[in-house]
């Protein structure tokens, strides 16, 4: 018996609602119509890319790399267990580091104190370049990920041939809009990373002031630990958000591929 995919519905990713539930970009109006609104993203050269894959008069699309060609054709089933085991291999990898024979390089969150005194303009450096080294992991996992369910949906019926041909149109047009809008995020914790550490150094201020430096260097990195939560946190919801094409391919290869009796 196949399992019911997960659904994600539009205008409501994961992300979306972490960023706007944690204040830290405005509240996201429900499109009208999602048509319209991709179709502001394209131009004319991208128009003209999606015409010749859904033109049935066109050539067929360009042949599958060698590596493709040569993978054998999987089940349904096998194929969401891998893409399951993908899945939960970069989850760990956000969360506690790349799992043992994952061949995932280990992306480790900076200390959880930061050397005194802390300098403002730099302090949030390493854990910018843990965030960038994160969305660099899951983008080229993803990428090839996805090039492998588009393979397998390559071997099956001609209508999801057509499937896997326009995913791969669209990834190509929608790649470098996807990269810069995610490119943000890191900016986003940036910023409350920056009005966090504004409030510790106050709180530093005040109490040297009162002359209380003893009880409160043991609280010293405890500012520190919701911003890195809330990357974790925003990091797994990327994820989802970035496996969105990979999970619509599955569900159709589950829907559209006969199942064996």
């Amino acid at each position: 018996m196949t399992r019911a995919l997960p659904r994600t519905h539009l205008n409501s990713s994961r992300l979306t609602r972490f960023l706007t539930e944690n204040a830290m970009i405005d509240a996201v109006p429900v499109a009208d119509d999602v048509g319209q609104k991709l179709g502001d993203w394209l131009n004319f050269r991208h128009a003209i890319a999606l015409h010749g894959v859904l033109n049935p008069e066109q050539p067929s699309a360009a042949p599958q790399p060698a590596h493709l060609r040569r993978a054998g054709t999987m089940t349904a089933e096998a194929l969401t267990r891998y893409v399951d085991k993908v899945r939960a291999q970069l989850e760990q990898s956000i969360a506690q580091g790349a799992p043992p024979g994952s061949g995932l390089a280990r992306i480790d969150m900076p200390p959880a104190e930061i050397d005194e005194p802390i300098e403002p303009k730099t302090a949030f450096e390493t854990y910018r370049r843990f965030y960038a080294a994160h969305q660099r992991q899951m983008e080229t996992s993803i990428q090839t990920l996805r090039s492998q369910v588009r393979g397998q949906l390559s071997q099956s019926s001609p209508r999801l041939q057509q499937l896997a041909a326009l995913d791969a149109a669209f990834e190509n047009i929608l790649s470098e809009r996807e990269a810069v809008l995610l490119g943000k995020v890191s900016k986003l914790h940036e910023k409350c990373f920056a009005q966090a550490l504004k409030q510790h150094l106050k709180k530093q201020a005040e109490a040297a002031d009162a002359g209380a430096e003893a009880t409160t260097a043991p609280a010293m990195g405890v500012w520190l630990l919701p911003i890195r939560q809330a990357m974790r946190t925003a990091l797994l919801a990327e994820l989802d958000t970035r496996l969105q094409p990979v999970l619509g391919l599955l569900e159709a290869f589950h829907t559209y591929t006969p199942q064996e009796q």
